[in-house]
């Protein structure tokens, strides 16, 4: 990113030496050759304050005459003591002794005058910048009177301290370039390093803003950087879990708006569909039991058969009745939805694993599409009976090649799971009604399996609680029965 944090260190960090780079080469350029000659300046001075520490009685013993020579080659210096009448020559470190000579004579007489620059002026000495137009070369002078009365002079060249000057900076140059190059590259992996968690965290927030919590901070910056990710971490689950309860809000405010003008006339249509559905399984277990009761049943096997009947039929009344009272909880509001995301894959193979037995019995083959865990928002004790109930009624109707196809595929932002068995279709004037309370297509059938026609319609008023939607299809060679859920 051209403005990423990575990028923007680097280009300050570039900057920052770059600009550093040339400040110093300029100072360098402008200032290196006067402080040079500054520090030439206070060598002569000591080298002056030398010549006078080791005259005595005008001369030099030979011990001062080595450390003066020395001097004299260390700095670069070329020095010259003459006695007060300039008549002798009492010591002179360059071969030069004729040049220094002329020159010192030249200025005590002044006859050397042009081409100087002065630079200090005392009672006894004066500090000069002079050529020599000889050889074309500068030179930085001392000349005067020494305490005892000697006239001296002291000369060094100014073209040493400009070369080494212009050596300096060249170093210097060569120096910076290396020394940004590896720096550009040094700060190019701690950059990297320092903003992989940041870049981290970037993504993580992203991935919130889309209200995926999956994702998790999981750097290791060592400083606060991983302090912020670890509070990242738990605001995600805390809005997860914010989230979750919002939607079971929602959904439980959306159901009580329909909830108050729907439960009269569910009430009504409850009695009536269940005093129907009741009257004939009431009525043969009258039958059979007074059947048995007038003895009309003499032999135990008619008996045992007029007792099958009564306990069948009461079966079917206490499980017709149990999925009455869930399906009046669904109706009635009193059964609260508790929104979770779960893994729907998970829970199909779940169910079909738990039908295991029936399905062989059935002589039946289940498929499923896929493997992959698929999350979702939903009551996952609800759902499972959603499929439980798609599963039964697949194996109940299920003909021909004797074949289930499961499928859980993804469109626009849901989860849609379908359940196919092969079989006979559905009329398409029962389509409509068999989610319907107590509607049977079959009713031989449906009675034969032990079939309440109540399934359906809990299928539909669990979907409901959700917001969802469920159908059915038809095909040629069987029934696809189908629902949807949020998985944003």
């Amino acid at each position: 990113m051209k403005n990423s944090i990575r990028a923007q260190l680097l280009t300050l960090f570039v900057g920052v030496m770059c600009f550093t780079l040339v400040v110093v080469g300029l100072t360098n350029y402008l200032f290196l050759g006067k402080f040079y000659r500054s520090r030439k300046t206070a060598e002569i001075l000591k080298t002056y304050e030398l010549l006078n520490d080791k005259v005595e009685n005008g001369r030099y013993d030979d011990d001062s005459e080595k450390s003066l020579e020395q001097v004299s080659v260390q700095q670069n210096m070329q020095i010259m003591v003459a006695s007060s009448d300039l008549s002798d020559i009492i010591l002179v470190t360059s071969r030069d002794e004729f040049e220094l000579a002329a020159r010192l004579f030249g200025y005590y007489s002044g006859f050397y005058q042009d081409d100087m620059e002065i630079l200090e002026r005392t009672d006894h000495y004066t500090i000069q910048v002079t050529q020599d137009k000889r050889i074309a070369t500068n030179y930085l002078e001392i000349w005067g009177n020494l305490e005892d009365g000697e006239w001296f002079l002291i000369r060094s060249p100014l073209e040493s301290i400009e070369n080494a000057a212009l050596i300096a900076n060249i170093f210097y140059i060569i120096v910076g370039l290396i020394t940004t190059i590896i720096a550009v590259i040094a700060i190019v992996l701690v950059s990297k390093r320092i903003t992989r968690p940041i870049v981290q965290l970037s993504e993580l927030s992203r991935e919130m803003t889309k209200l995926n919590f999956d994702v998790r901070y999981t750097g290791h910056a060592n400083n606060e950087i991983d302090q912020l990710g670890e509070n990242f971490n738990v605001m995600s689950d805390q809005l997860e879990q914010t989230i979750s309860e919002l939607k079971s809000a929602n959904v439980e405010l959306q159901k009580d708006n329909e909830r108050k003008t729907q439960i009269d006339e569910m009430r009504k249509e409850f009695l009536n569909n269940v005093s129907h559905e009741l009257k004939t399984p009431i009525a043969l277990i009258s039958g059979y039991a007074e059947g048995l009761k007038d003895n009309i049943a003499e032999d135990k096997e008619s008996r045992d058969f007029y007792c099958d009947v009564i306990i069948d039929e009461s079966s079917k009344m206490n499980n017709m009745v149990r999925k009455l009272l869930t399906l009046n909880q669904l109706e009635f509001g009193n059964d609260q939805v508790a929104m979770e995301r779960f893994d729907i894959t998970q829970l199909v193979k779940g169910v079909i694993s738990g039908m295991k037995l029936l399905i062989e019995d059935k002589g039946a083959s289940v498929t499923i599409n896929t493997d992959e865990p698929v999350y979702v928002w939903g009551d996952e004790f609800k759902i499972e009976e959603v499929v439980t109930n798609y599963m039964s009624n697949a194996l109940n109707h299920i003909d021909y090649d004797k074949k289930i196809d499961v499928r859980i595929i993804r469109e626009n932002g849901l989860v849609r799971v379908s359940v196919f068995n092969t079989g006979n279709p559905i009329p398409e004037g029962d389509i409509d009604k068999i989610w319907d309370k107590f509607y049977k297509v079959d009713k031989a059938r449906t009675r034969e399996y032990g079939g309440s026609g109540i399934g359906l319609s809990i299928v539909k008023a669990i979907m409901e609680s959700h917001n969802q939607q469920c159908g059915v299809k038809n095909y040629e060679d069987g029934v696809q029965f189908w629902f949807t859920l949020e998985c944003k």
